[in-house]
């Protein structure tokens, strides 16, 4: 028959659970080695892959996710970073006393992070149990809400408490993206899209430069601040209702596919991977994602990526006015690092895709972002040097961020696996320090995939390309899975 493929092997038994992972498994429920000449050997599927009605249906999910999706982060992003902007707006003066030390501007910054780092990973596994489209758009909508309760404040209490909020419904939002995006597309489609949804991050960081510059030659009743957080908000919560309308539930649920359409999507989710059926949590795989080092090598890449990023997105204005520009003019100029992000991160995701590798490109971008900061504690009256150390940090941040969501939506197996005006010198030497060390981190995952892949072919044999291999039990510990390096 055309297109026929051999099922891959699967004379491997396997008898225990979860529990079983690494050092525990014993010589009973391990599975076996397979004799050299019984290996599966490297092949690849004829089929759905290559098919015009799977390119079609590819074409229909990006017409259909990748707008909403993008300008949904683009909202959360512009919500999350305008306190940059107002601070240059007069917020400190009105609000915070003058905040002449920057403490209180320092405490109402980080409030947004106390929120969205506590809240990131039960939100994630509550958001299994919901539909997706109602979870987006209700996450949406109560930032938004909280967005245009900051125009409100009065005192430094009401801001703290505004900006907790805006963290909390934002933690059920961006780190869902990934794993709802990982419901349609496959590994080698992965990166590119999210390097486009993760762009528009860097998208509204630069036009909010150019909304901060609009609104600061307004002259109304309303405080150029206060402006600037209706003017941001107010559309963020009309977005999140249309969001449930305009988004896909889960493959097996939505009503936007024809049932060939369902057939060709559920296969392309189950290649390399046997996804979950339906709204459920795996508390086994749950546990298992605790007790993996390779999650704790990925969280300090991406904690050192988010420090970056949250200095960047508070700060950046600020820190371009130090160079001696005004404050108008120092809202414009935050465009063109943004711009140049937005062209490396989406270069960079391109390529990886093609070689399916992101532990290097990872590396080098958070290397790229380390120089840039070390650039700005090491050249203190070079204007120009220290403008061009922002793109280095632009371009080297958001590249770092949108890569590792692609990484780790593919590497952990299991969908409950998956959820899971100063110089600033001290700020900028830490920062620095955490880029290089996410670097290092980048380089020792991808070796440490690499090897594993190695050793699995070694013991189980090539599998076959992108056949569907039971990961229900063993998530990403399935002999026949293979991890992206």
């Amino acid at each position: 028959m055309r297109g026929a493929v051999p099922a891959p092997r699967t004379d491997w038994a396997y008898t225990g659970t979860l529990a079983d992972f690494g050092d525990t498994m014993t010589d009973e429920n391990r599975p076996r080695r397979l004799p050299d000449d019984e290996k599966v050997e490297s092949q690849s599927v004829d089929g759905a892959s290559t098919s015009a009605e799977e390119r079609k249906l590819v074409r229909k999910l990006d017409k259909r996710i990748l707008p909403v999706a993008c300008i949904m982060y683009f909202f959360a992003y512009l919500d999350r970073s305008n306190l940059g902007n107002a601070r240059l707006q007069g917020l400190p003066r009105d609000v915070l006393r003058g905040d002449s030390t920057g403490v209180l501007y320092d405490w109402v910054n980080s409030a947004f992070f106390f929120s969205y780092i506590l809240c990131q990973v039960p939100a994630l596994l509550l958001s299994k149990l919901c539909a997706p489209r109602i979870w987006l758009g209700c996450m949406m909508m109560g930032w938004g809400v909280s967005s245009l309760l900051m125009s409100t404040a009065f005192d430094f209490s009401g801001l703290f408490v505004a900006r907790i909020g805006l963290g909390a419904f934002e933690a059920g939002f961006a780190p869902a993206i990934p794993l709802y995006m990982s419901f349609f597309y496959t590994k080698e489609e992965l990166g590119v899209r999210m390097a486009y949804w993760f762009s528009f991050s860097a998208i509204a960081g630069a036009l909010s430069g150019l909304i901060a510059f609009g609104i600061q030659n307004v002259h109304a009743a309303v405080a150029n601040w206060k402006l600037l957080f209706i003017i941001e908000g107010s559309p963020t919560v009309f977005v999140g209702a249309l969001a449930m309308f305009l988004l896909p539930n889960r493959p097996e649920e939505t009503t936007l596919f024809d049932e060939k359409e369902r057939e060709i999507a559920l296969e392309r989710v189950n290649r390399g991977a046997r996804s979950d059926v339906g709204r459920v949590l795996n508390k086994a795989h749950i546990r298992a994602a605790f007790k993996d080092w390779r999650v704790y090598a990925g969280a300090i890449i991406y904690f050192g990526g988010n420090c970056a990023l949250a200095s960047l997105s508070a700060f950046l204005p600020t820190i371009i006015a130090t160079l001696g520009y005004t404050n108008a003019l120092a809202q414009l100029l935050t465009v063109p690092p943004y711009a140049v992000a937005v062209v490396y991160m989406c270069t960079a995701a391109y390529v990886s895709d093609r070689m399916q590798n992101r532990g290097g490109f990872i590396a080098a971008a958070s290397t790229l972002g380390g120089i840039g900061y070390a650039i700005l504690v090491g050249v203190n009256s070079n204007v120009h040097a220290r403008y061009f150390a922002m793109f280095c940090i632009t371009s080297g941040t958001y590249s770092t961020i949108g890569l590792m969501f692609a990484w780790y939506a593919h590497n952990l197996g299991s969908e409950s696996k998956k959820a899971t005006g100063p110089r600033y010198s001290k700020g900028f030497s830490v920062t620095c320090a955490l880029q290089f060390t996410a670097a290092l981190s980048a380089l020792l995952l991808m070796t440490s995939y690499q090897k594993e892949n190695e050793r699995r072919d070694a013991l189980y044999g090539k599998p076959v390309h992108n056949a569907p291999v039971d990961t229900s039990i063993l998530a990403d510990k399935a002999p026949l899975f293979r991890y992206t390096p």
